[in-house]
């Protein structure tokens, strides 16, 4: 989906199940709860026409008009988006290079991801998206390198602490798919990458 052409109303109501997991419908006197437990992935371009940032200056968006689109989708929103990445145009040359260079199988890059899920199942009884923020306390931690980085890159981008433990849930689930028993500074430092798209708390 490229979200910032949706109405804002409507994006607005991912916060809670991507927050919590479930959503609550209200209607008079009633009111049910749902599981909503999603796995959300969603694109934008970086303006109206796509080409900002080109080298080929194709773009035709002013700084105000791209501005004003990237706003509609609001900082708590994105708040709640664990990795955040930007992807530039790859020129032609390249994806003729890698059309010739084979990738990781897919089978392979399953199997490391059941063996990263088991282990979190095997430490904790849950996935690392099911801890509450005193359980993620003790399993998050990282060594004491990762935890010196962490505190510096949050002070550098204002993180909140949503974002602190969002980077930590990342950083976790990576060392799980290394086998690692800590997150290590390295670890950390990659998750920090997966959040520095738009650097919101």
């Amino acid at each position: 989906m490229n979200w910032p052409e949706f109405d804002r109303h409507v994006l607005e109501t991912l916060r809670e199940p991507l927050e919590a997991g479930s959503i609550t419908i209200s209607r008079a006197a009633l009111q049910s709860d749902f599981p909503a437990a999603c796995q959300l992935i969603a694109a934008m371009n970086p303006c109206p026409c796509g080409w900002r940032g080109d080298p080929g200056g194709r773009c035709r968006c002013t700084p105000e008009i791209a501005a004003r689109y990237l706003r509609k989708v609001s900082g708590p929103l994105l708040n709640r988006i664990d990795i955040q990445i930007e992807i530039p145009a790859v020129p032609p040359a390249e994806l003729s290079a890698r059309a010739t260079t084979p990738g990781e199988p897919s089978a392979a890059i399953a199997a490391r991801v059941a063996a990263a899920r088991q282990r979190q199942l095997d430490r904790q009884g849950k996935t690392n998206r099911e801890l509450s923020g005193r359980e993620a306390d003790d399993v998050y931690r990282p060594d004491s390198a990762g935890e010196a980085l962490l505190r510096e890159a949050g002070e550098r981008f204002g993180w909140s602490a949503r974002a602190h433990y969002r980077v930590l849930r990342a950083a976790r689930t990576i060392a799980d798919l290394a086998g690692d028993a800590t997150p290590t500074a390295g670890q950390i430092a990659e998750a920090i990458q997966y959040r520095r798209v738009f650097n919101g708390g």
